[in-house]
């Protein structure tokens, strides 16, 4: 009879391989990058907040990868050029989810193409954290749809509206003259700015609006001077707003001009030149930091932000601006919740919106499955531009 011990020893061979193989597969796949689709707009209007986005998007992934990764699996950004169009950023959307197979999602940079997107990754359950600024991505109901896996790092356009109706109101400020952008974003500050005016007892005596791409705004700033207000607020992002504010002291007016929060950048200072002076506008602490308080738990944060910018030479390009740190602070949540749950869709975007007293660039964010901000008034500062810079407003 032939003996079975060979047999025997065989097919243990063989099982002590496959759990050898088994165990190499495992190890190897622990090693694996974790992708993350990362999106901005790298050219068309938009990709001077773009294109530095992506720079510190690239910045914060090399920091964490240095630090060890996720549970030893560094990161890897899959980029994405939105072009500032919609169309494009819903077929980028589109790829990162079905071809690339991210694990998460950062950007897009305007409110417009993260609108064209947010449909696309809630189907998908794809945790996404947005950079964008206008309130819609992350507000539900039947008119803006449900934003489960939406998030979004700036703080909500209805929250610098709030900060700036509280300097108004505390200047005694209470006529108020509106000039505002049609495109998504101009809309949505619109929007908190009548609705909310009542509630810090200011008064809205007219409301203009303009085309983003328009270069010409003295139609609507002649007939906002016959309302004559106590300040004037425009809501744009981009070259608009310097054009706004030069063609305001083209016409003689001496009221005062404030911006919304995504114009505290040098680019706003170079394109209205000294038509700019005096003017102001809510911020992110990131532009007064030499100005803040030892006892400011941000300010260790943005100082280590603002130290490895400089080092990388972005600043020579591209000068530090309010919207520099968006993409830190959503990147350094993703990551953090990664670290915790894992990359599985529902737990990591569980684990996202219970984030709790992260220390970023642009505030302390305390998030909840009801709001995908977590960010306050107190978040914000007023900045005015003093000297040719930005400085606290007093």
């Amino acid at each position: 009879m032939r003996s079975k011990v060979p047999i025997i020893f065989l097919a243990a061979l063989i099982v002590v391989s496959m759990a050898g193989l088994a165990q190499a597969q495992q190890a190897a796949k622990a090693k694996e990058p974790i992708k993350i689709g990362a999106f901005f707009a790298l050219s068309g209007p938009a990709a001077a907040i773009g294109t530095p986005t992506k720079l510190v998007a690239e910045m914060v992934v090399e920091k964490i990868n240095k630090e060890g990764g996720i549970n030893g699996r560094p990161l890897e950004l899959i980029i994405g050029d939105t072009e500032s169009d919609a169309a494009k950023a819903a077929t980028i959307a589109k790829k990162f989810i079905h071809s690339d197979k991210v694990a998460a999602i950062i950007g897009p940079t305007r409110t417009d193409t993260g609108m064209a997107v947010k449909k696309i990754v809630e189907e998908a359950g794809m945790p996404t954290f947005m950079t964008v600024g206008g309130d819609p991505v992350i507000m539900g109901g039947e008119k803006f749809g449900s934003f489960n896996y939406v998030f979004k790092s700036p703080q909500r356009s209805s929250t610098a509206v709030k900060r700036l109706y509280m300097f108004l109101k505390d200047k005694k400020m209470t006529k108020v003259a509106l000039l505002t952008a049609t495109d998504g974003f101009g809309k949505d500050g619109a929007q908190w700015l009548e609705k909310l005016a009542p509630d810090y007892g200011l008064k809205i005596v007219a409301h203009e609006s303009f085309g983003p791409k328009d270069t010409d705004m003295t139609a609507q700033l002649t007939k906002i001077k016959n309302a004559n207000p106590d300040a004037i607020v425009c809501w744009t992002i981009g070259p608009a707003g310097a054009i706004v504010s030069k063609n305001k002291v083209q016409l003689g007016i001496k009221t005062p001009l404030f911006q919304c929060h995504g114009l505290p950048d040098p680019k706003y200072i170079e394109l209205a030149g000294k038509a700019a002076e005096g003017d102001r506008m809510p911020s992110t602490k990131l532009m007064a930091v030499d100005e803040l308080p030892g006892t400011d738990p941000q300010k260790p944060v943005i100082t280590e932000f603002i130290k490895l910018y400089k080092e990388k030479g972005y600043d020579k390009q591209f000068p530090i601006n309010t919207h520099s740190g968006y993409a830190w602070d959503a990147i350094m949540i993703v990551a953090r919740a990664m670290d915790k749950a894992g990359t599985e869709p529902k737990a990591l975007k569980e684990a996202i919106e219970n984030t709790k007293g992260y220390v970023g660039v642009s505030g302390i964010y305390n998030l909840t499955p009801e709001d995908h901000n977590g960010l306050d008034v107190d978040s914000m500062i007023i900045v005015e531009v003093k000297d040719g810079k930005f400085v606290m407003a007093k």
